[in-house]
């Protein structure tokens, strides 16, 4: 059980109310909870129940919980607690491994059957909450994070080339089932896998998005409705779950202040507790959106947190974000959210927040521009809005060793090739929702709000409304600049200001615009010894992007440099070493 200590502790933040484990022959659990539901000594896993024959641990939320239970009583099952981690015990008992598909939320999960010896692992459909495993030899280990696997030891450190490849092109995105370390591998969302005593693995989808249009086409009116009613359903059922007050992470953007209004239609406003965060301006951008969440305060009137953090707070900090990453993320948000989260703990461990709304209702300027795009493959018209990097400055960017085919550009037309969308732009949405939100800002709010025991929930992501977004026609969600129908559902119930105001993204200006005290440091890393000694990146590369830093930027605006630095920065607090 030494190596479930080790991982376990690399667990703590994410779980500090109660630690457990739980060994049967071959098989050892370790868990940390973070009590939500049913905070009773009863709901503490490892959960074992002798009777079926079954042990559990489980990270996430199960929103259906109550009907399930309700189900699976008629079926003759019976209760020991009151939460929803017994729930999935009774289900995997009665459906098997069709069990993901009766589970409302989202999960990561393994069910320990102690009479045929079998392991089973499930993650929910937008891979919301992590599931990493690694294989050596016949030991299969898993785990919420990489740095617990890497406790547990014998994980192949080696930085894999194909990953590196996604890491660079997409943003920080690397689709599962790899990660940038050859030992380290997760779950694809929307899939399960079967692991036997000889460590055998037998992975299936149990889920997946339809994005075709419907058979009767809907009015825009009639769209407008359904999605109001859906959404509502999937905010209420996200504050109505817990038995902890939930809040919201209220940005100023449309998404979150949508949260608010809803919250409030569901006549839980009152109550409700709302948390912004704001940065010191650059010439170029303001560094904070209380212009817009202030007028949302002011109309609804919740229990209002506002921070504000310098530069100054800013750099020191910035290391221990880069710790609470799983996997590197170039997202200038992270350590927005990191320290956001720090204060909002203190406060409250249940928060709501506006994930998903971007990519399932299409507000983001590149969708627009692939749209019109009229010559090219679907991969030419989506490399030209998205890709950091095309694969030439890919080759020049890193050295001979992981230098090798266009495995994005690969990925990506396969994926865009999708028989189960309507269009290319469904195609697009769907590879966004499904794939690249994933590994991009879902998986950075977990890591950055579980870094401070506080869950995020996402109802934008609610697989019901998302399965009835996506065969919603393109062309009615891209007008108005984007997210028509959230922008319509918002009239009235949104201040204007919020609903009109251009497109913003979660401000963090000093790593976009690097300079100062931030370029040093950047500097700093890439020059160090262990950077070179490593021998990932052509140093005349490197020199182009020191020289010139704000000439460097992404497709999607990211600093080129911060990629580089923060990838190298990872790999130092968290591989070397392990």
């Amino acid at each position: 059980m030494g190596a479930i200590t080790r991982m376990s502790e690399k667990l703590e933040r994410r779980g500090p109310d109660h630690s457990g484990t739980f060994s049967d022959g071959a098989l050892g659990f370790g868990h940390r909870r973070l009590s939500i539901i049913d905070l009773s000594e009863r709901s503490h896993q490892p959960m074992v129940d002798a009777e079926l024959g079954l042990a559990v641990v489980f990270n996430g939320t199960i929103y259906n919980y109550p009907q399930l239970r309700d189900r699976l009583k008629e079926k003759g099952h019976h209760f020991f607690s009151n939460g929803d981690t017994e729930v999935i015990l009774k289900a995997y008992r009665e459906w098997g491994e069709d069990a993901p598909k009766h589970l409302h939320g989202m999960f990561a999960f393994a069910v320990w059957d102690m009479r045929a010896k079998t392991l089973f692992v499930a993650r929910d459909r937008f891979g919301i909450k992590p599931l990493y495993w690694s294989l050596d030899g016949n030991r299969f280990r898993f785990a919420s994070n990489t740095q617990a696997l890497l406790a547990g030891g014998d994980v192949d450190k080696r930085i894999d080339p194909v990953a590196l490849h996604f890491q660079y092109t997409l943003h920080a995105v690397i689709p599962a089932p790899r990660t940038i370390l050859a030992g380290v591998r997760k779950l694809e969302p929307g899939h399960s896998m079967l692991i036997d005593g000889n460590s055998e693995l037998a992975p299936k989808r149990y889920w997946e998005l339809d994005a075709t249009r419907e058979p009767i086409a809907r009015s825009e009116d009639e769209w407008v409705e359904a999605i109001h009613a859906s959404l509502r359903e999937a905010v209420r059922k996200r504050s109505e779950v817990a038995d902890v007050p939930v809040g919201v992470l209220l940005s100023g953007g449309l998404d979150s202040s949508l949260l608010v209004a809803l919250l409030a239609e569901a006549g839980v406003a009152g109550g409700l507790h709302t948390f912004t965060v704001g940065f010191e301006d650059q010439p170029e951008e303001k560094g904070n959106e209380f212009e817009y969440s202030d007028p949302v305060v002011a109309m609804y009137q919740p229990t209002h947190h506002k921070f504000m953090a310098s530069n100054d707070e800013v750099l020191p900090r910035l290391p221990e974000a880069v710790d609470a990453m799983a996997e590197p993320m170039f997202g200038q948000d992270a350590v927005a959210f990191y320290l956001l989260s720090e204060q909002v703990s203190q406060h409250i461990k249940v928060v709501q927040s506006g994930q998903g709304a971007d990519e399932v209702f299409g507000g983001y300027f590149w969708y627009p521009r692939m749209m019109a795009e009229t010559e090219g493959s679907r991969l030419e018209r989506f490399r030209k809005h998205y890709f950091d990097r095309d694969h030439d400055e890919f080759l020049r960017m890193v050295q001979p060793a992981y230098r090798g085919e266009d495995w994005t550009g690969q990925y990506i037309a396969d994926r865009l090739a999708d028989d189960q969308s309507s269009t290319f732009l469904d195609a697009v949405l769907k590879l966004d929702t499904t794939t690249l939100i994933v590994d991009d800002p879902v998986k950075r709010v977990d890591n950055m709000t579980m870094a401070w025991g506080l869950e995020a929930r996402v109802p934008f992501l609610d697989h019901e409304l998302v399965e009835l977004a996506a065969r919603c026609p393109p062309e009615i969600k891209l007008q108005s600049d984007g997210k028509h129908l959230l922008k319509r559902i918002a009239r009235g119930i949104v201040p204007d200001t919020v609903i009109d105001r251009p497109k913003g993204y979660f401000p963090m200006p000093a790593l976009k615009y690097v300079r100062g005290t931030f370029l040093e440091f950047m500097r700093d890393i890439l020059d160090s010894q262990a950077s070179r000694e490593r021998g990932l990146f052509e140093r005349n590369y490197i020199d182009m992007l020191l020289s010139a830093p704000e000439m460097h930027h992404t497709r999607i605006l990211g600093s080129k440099l911060w990629h580089c630095a923060l990838l190298e920065l990872w790999l130092q607090r968290n591989v070397d070493g392990a």
